[in-house]
C-alpha cells in the first residue's frame, strides 16, 4: 500500500496501516521487527473533544467580559449577538462534522481536514495561519492569566510597600517574567504528553464548573448591596459611580433589556454594537480545540462531531443562563464599570478567582498543544521545506516534542508585547479565516459531486457552507478591517509561495474535481450543431512519431491553434491480444512531462494499433469530446532526411536537473530514455509512402483539413518561433496550387483556408510583429490583361476578410509554359517544372521565417503515392520551415 502513495503519506501519523517509516528514519507505526509501538491515540470523546472545547470557549471571556457585554448591549442586543455568533460557528461545525466523518482524520485537526480537501497550496497556507493564530492565542491567554494574578497579588505601582497579599512587583519586564514562568509550566505539561493535559484539563473543568455553580447560587444567598467604584480618565480625571446589586428584580431586568452603549473605562473609547460583538465573539473561537486533538483521539471521525456539538450546546446554555442572571440582578452601572462583576457579587470571591486562573491556564495549554500538532502535521507534509524538518521528530509515545519547543519559542516572542490587547484582534481574525476555509473545503467537496464524498453526518448542504463562508468573512471585517485585509493578503502570499514551490501531493486536488465537474457541464452545452464559421478556430491533431525530432513543430503548432484544441497523437505499433498489458498507459506521464517542459498547451492521446494508418484513423475519430474535436490533422513531412535530435539542442532537456523529477515521478534521464533515438541510416522506416499518402486521403475523406510541416527543425529552439534579430520577419503565403497552373484559383476553399491559417499565426504573440506577404502568380504575357482584374478582385477579397497583407505579383510565364509543353491543353509535371517552381519559391521567399503553400489533393491510386511525395519533396526542397496546407472546410466569413 505504501508504494501507491508519495512520501508525504508514508508517515505513521498519516498511515491507516500504521506500518511505514517517517522521514527521520524511525518507525512511525512499529518498532523493531513489527512489534507494535505504544498507541498515541488514547483519548475518548469526553476527554479529547468536549473538555478542551468547553474550556477554550469559556477561557477569560466567561468570567471577565460577560457583564461588559450585557451592560453595554442590554439583554435583547446581547441575546442577538449570542445567537448570531453561535449561528456562525454552528454553520462551521456542520462542515467540520461532514469532513471529519468522510474518512480517517489524522493528526493536525483543522489543517489536516483543509489540506486533504483543498490541496497542499490552500491547506498549507491556511494551516500556517491557523498555527500562528494558535500561537498568538496562547500568548493572549498567558498574558490574561498574568493580569488576573497581578490584579490580586500585584503591588500598587505607586507604592513600594507590600499590603497583605499584594507582594508581586509590577512593570513591563516583571510581566514578561511572570508570563514566561507560566508559559514554561504549559510547555512542561505539553512535553509530558497530551494525555496528561487531558487529565489536567478535566480537573480544571471541575474547578470551572464549581466556580459557575457558585455564580449561579450567589443571587439566592446574597442580599442587595451598593458599591463605590472609581475610575481614572486621562490626567488625574477621576469619576466615581455608585452601582448596586439588587438581586432578582423585575425593574432591574426591565432596565437592562435595551442597549446603552457608553464609554469603556479601560480603553476610554465609545462602544458600539460592532465593538461589543467583537469582544463577545472571542468566546466562540475555540470550537476546533477538539478537532486539533485528532491525532490523540481513539476514533476522531466519531468523537469530533459528537464532542464538538455537545460542547457548543453546553457553552451556549451557560452563556444564556449567565446573561439572564446578570440582567436581572445587577444594574447597568455595575455591569459597565466592573469587568470582575462575578467576583464582586459572589458568596466567596476566591471561587471566581480560581476559575479565572484555571480557565486561562487550560486555554493556554490547549492552544500550545493544538499549535504543536498543526506544526507537526505541516512538517510531515514537507510543504515548507527544511525550516520545519526538525518538527517531524516525535518521542517514543508519539508526542511531537520538537514541535512543542518550536511553539514555545514563538509564544515566548509574543509575550514581549506585554499586553494581551496588542495581539488579541489578530487571533479572532485568523480563527475566522480558518473557519471560512473549513466551510470552503466542505463547499468544494459538495460542489465537486465526487462519489467518494459520503460523510456519515448528513445535516449539512452547500447552502450552509456558503452561508458560513459569507458570515465568517463579514465578521472578520466587522471585528477589525485592517487585520482582516492584512490576513487575506498574507494568505494570498502564502498561496503564491506554495504554488511556486509546487509541493508534491497524493491527497488529490479538489480543484481537479471542480474543473472536471464544470468542464463536463460546459462540454454538454457546447453543441456542434450550433457551430458557425464566424467562430471557427483551428482544433489540431498533431501526429508525432518521435518527440526528439518534432519538438519545434510541436511548439509551432501550439502558436497556430488560436485558443483551440491541440492534441499530440502517437501510434504505438502492436496488438493488444498478444500483450499481457496495454503498453500505452504507462507512456502518458512521459508525454505529459514533455508537454510541461515544452510549455505548450496541449492534450495527449496515445493508441495501440497494428498500423500507423489505423491508429491515426482511431485518433481522428475518437480524440476530443463533444464539440471539441480536431478539425485539422498535422503531419511531419515524409522524406529521406535524417532528423536532428532536439533533446541535444534545448538546454531544458540537456542541461536540466537530472536528479530531481517532476511531481509525477518522471525525471530527465527517464524522460530521455523513454523516447527512442532519432532515425538514422540503418533504422527501418515504420511508415511506407503508400500508407503516409493514405493517411492524408483518410483525413480528407473524414472532412479534416491537412497540413504537412517540413524543415521546422530550423526554427531556433530558444524562441520556438520568430527569430530573435533586428530584422522584421515575414510569413509568406502562396495561395495558388503551384502544381496546377491552369486551374489556379485564389478563392477556393483550400486557398481561403491557407490564408486563414497564415492570419491566425500572425495573431500569435511570437509572430505579431511579422509581416504577412501574399504571392499571386500570374501569366503576364497572355496579353488580355485578365491578371490585373484578378489582382483587383483579390485585393477586394482581402479587404472583406480584414486580412492585412502585402500582395506581391509574381510573373511565372516561363514556369507555367514548362508545365504545358507543346500542347497547351495538357499539363505534365516534369522534373524541370518542379525544379523551376522550387527555384521561384526560393527566389522570392528565401528570407521568410515560414512559408504557407497549397497542398494538392493526393492521388486516388496508391501506385501514384511515391510520385506524389516526390513532387512535394522537389517543390519544397531547401525552402526552410514550410507548411503545406489542404483545406476542406469553409473558415472565412465576410458577414458581421
Amino acid at each position: 500500500m505504501a508504494n501507491e502513495h508519495s512520501p508525504l503519506l508514508v508517515h505513521g501519523v498519516y498511515s491507516m496501516m500504521g506500518d511505514t517509516k517517517d522521514s527521520t528514519g524511525g518507525s512511525a507505526g512499529v518498532t523493531g521487527e513489527g512489534s507494535p509501538k505504544s498507541n498515541p491515540r488514547k483519548l475518548n470523546t469526553f476527554f479529547g473533544v468536549m473538555v478542551p472545547t468547553i474550556l477554550s470557549m469559556f477561557s477569560i471571556v466567561l468570567f471577565l467580559r460577560t457583564g461588559f457585554v450585557v451592560g453595554h448591549a442590554g439583554l435583547l442586543h446581547g441575546f442577538l449577538m449570542l445567537f448570531v455568533a453561535y449561528f456562525i460557528i454552528s454553520l462551521t461545525i456542520l462542515s467540520i462534522c461532514a469532513i471529519s466523518t468522510n474518512g480517517a482524520v489524522e493528526g493536525g485537526g483543522a489543517y489536516f481536514m483543509i489540506s486533504r480537501s483543498l490541496g497542499p497550496e490552500f491547506g498549507g497556507s491556511i494551516g500556517l495561519m491557523f498555527y500562528l493564530a494558535k500561537v498568538c492565542a496562547c500568548g493572549v491567554y498567558v498574558l490574561g492569566l498574568v493580569e488576573a494574578i497581578l490584579d490580586i497579588f500585584g503591588k500598587d505601582p505607586g507604592s513600594a510597600v507590600s499590603h497583605g497579599v499584594r507582594v508581586l512587583p509590577q512593570g513591563y519586564w516583571y510581566t514578561v517574567l511572570y508570563s514566561s514562568v507560566v508559559l514554561l509550566l504549559c510547555m512542561v505539561v505539553c512535553l509530558v504528553g497530551a494525555h496528561i493535559y487531558a487529565k489536567a484539563s478535566f480537573i480544571i473543568l471541575l474547578v470551572v464548573t464549581v466556580s459557575l455553580i457558585s455564580i449561579i447560587i450567589s443571587p439566592l444567598i446574597l442580599s442587595p448591596q451598593h458599591f463605590n467604584i472609581t475610575h481614572t480618565y486621562g490626567n488625574n480625571h477621576t469619576v466615581t459611580v455608585n452601582p448596586s446589586y439588587t438581586g432578582f428584580n423585575s425593574t432591574t431586568l426591565k432596565n437592562n433589556l435595551g442597549p446603552q452603549y457608553s464609554l469603556d473605562y479601560s480603553t476610554n473609547t465609545m462602544m458600539s454594537f460592532a465593538t461589543v460583538f467583537a469582544v463577545m465573539f472571542t468566546s466562540c473561537t475555540g470550537i476546533m480545540a477538539g478537532a486539533n486533538m485528532s491525532g490523540e483521539l481513539k476514533n476522531p471521525s466519531e468523537s469530533i462531531p459528537k464532542g464538538t456539538i455537545m460542547a457548543v450546546s453546553y457553552t451556549f446554555t451557560v452563556y444564556v443562563l449567565l446573561f439572564l442572571l446578570l440582567g436581572s440582578t445587577c444594574d447597568r452601572l455595575l455591569l459597565i464599570n466592573d469587568y470582575a462583576v462575578f467576583q464582586r457579587v459572589n458568596v466567596w470571591p476566591p471561587f471566581v478567582t480560581i476559575g479565572v486562573y484555571c480557565a486561562s491556564l487550560s486555554a493556554a495549554m490547549c492552544s500550545m498543544i493544538g499549535a504543536s500538532r498543526i506544526l507537526h502535521a505541516l512538517a510531515l507534509d514537507q510543504l515548507f521545506g527544511l525550516p520545519l524538518a526538525p518538527a517531524t521528530v516525535t518521542s517514543s509515545s508519539g508526542n511531537p516534542w520538537v514541535s512543542v519547543l518550536y511553539t514555545w519559542a514563538l509564544v515566548q516572542c509574543t509575550l514581549f508585547a506585554g499586553q494581551l490587547n496588542v495581539i488579541a484582534g489578530i487571533v479572532t481574525v485568523f480563527y475566522l479565516l480558518a473557519y471560512a476555509a473549513v466551510d470552503l473545503a466542505c463547499l468544494a467537496l459538495e460542489w465537486a459531486s465526487a462519489p467518494n464524498f459520503r460523510p456519515t453526518f448528513q445535516f449539512f448542504s452547500w447552502h450552509t457552507c456558503l452561508l458560513g463562508i459569507i458570515s465568517c468573512v463579514v465578521m472578520m471585517f466587522v471585528i477589525n478591517p485592517v487585520y482582516s485585509s492584512a490576513s487575506i493578503v498574507l494568505l494570498l502570499l502564502l498561496l503564491l509561495f506554495l504554488h511556486y514551490r509546487s509541493p508534491t501531493s497524493s491527497w488529490g486536488y479538489i480543484s481537479q474535481a471542480l474543473i472536471f465537474h464544470q468542464v463536463r457541464k460546459y462540454l454538454l452545452m457546447l453543441d456542434s450543431r450550433k457551430d458557425h464559421v464566424k467562430f471557427w478556430r483551428p482544433q489540431v491533431l498533431l501526429m508525432v512519431a518521435n518527440p526528439r525530432s518534432s519538438c519545434q513543430l510541436i511548439c509551432f503548432v501550439n502558436q497556430l491553434k488560436k485558443g483551440g484544441l491541440f492534441v499530440l497523437g502517437h501510434v504505438q505499433i502492436g496488438d493488444l491480444d498478444l500483450l499481457p498489458a496495454d503498453p500505452v498507459q504507462s507512456q502518458y506521464n512521459f508525454w505529459l512531462s514533455l508537454v510541461d517542459k515544452l510549455g505548450v498547451k496541449a492534450f495527449v492521446d496515445l493508441t495501440l494499433s497494428p498500423s500507423v494508418r489505423q491508429g491515426t484513423q482511431h485518433l481522428l475519430r475518437i480524440t476530443g469530446l463533444g464539440g471539441m474535436k480536431p478539425n485539422t490533422l498535422v503531419l511531419g513531412f515524409y522524406d529521406n532526411c535524417y532528423p536532428e535530435d532536439y533533446f541535444l539542442q534545448d538546454p531544458v532537456f540537456c542541461e536540466g536537473d537530472r536528479g530531481e523529477g517532476d511531481h509525477f515521478g518522471v525525471d530527465l534521464p527517464s524522460l530521455q530514455a523513454n523516447f527512442p533515438p532519432v532515425r538514422h541510416a540503418e533504422s527501418p522506416r515504420a511508415l511506407h509512402p503508400e500508407e503516409y499518402v493514405s493517411i492524408i486521403q483518410d483525413a480528407i475523406k473524414m472532412g479534416k483539413n491537412v497540413c504537412l510541416g517540413r524543415y521546422f527543425f530550423q526554427l531556433p529552439p530558444e524562441t520556438k518561433g520568430i527569430r530573435g534579430n533586428d530584422n522584421v520577419d515575414t510569413i509568406d503565403v502562396w495561395p495558388t496550387n503551384l502544381l496546377s497552373p491552369g486551374s489556379a484559383s485564389y478563392a477556393d476553399v483550400s486557398s481561403l483556408f491557407l490564408l486563414q491559417m497564415a492570419c491566425v499565426l500572425n495573431m500569435a504573440n511570437r509572430w505579431r510583429r511579422a509581416r504577412l506577404r501574399i504571392f499571386v502568380c500570374v501569366e503576364s504575357e497572355l496579353g488580355d490583361q485578365g491578371w490585373l482584374a484578378k489582382e483587383e478582385q483579390f485585393r477586394e477579397l482581402l479587404g472583406k476578410l480584414r486580412i492585412r497583407a502585402a500582395i506581391k505579383i509574381v510573373a511565372w510565364d516561363n514556369v507555367a509554359r514548362m508545365c504545358r509543353g507543346p500542347n497547351s491543353e495538357s499539363q505534365k509535371l516534369t522534373e524541370d517544372f518542379l525544379c523551376a517552381v522550387n527555384a521561384l519559391l526560393r527566389e522570392h521567399s528565401s528570407t521568410a521565417a515560414v512559408r504557407f503553400l497549397y497542398l494538392p489533393h493526393p492521388p486516388s491510386s496508391s501506385q501514384l503515392s511515391q510520385q506524389y511525395l516526390t513532387q512535394l519533396d522537389t517543390l519544397t526542397r531547401d525552402l526552410g520551415p514550410t507548411l503545406l496546407i489542404h483545406g476542406v472546410t469553409p473558415v472565412t466569413c465576410t458577414e458581421l
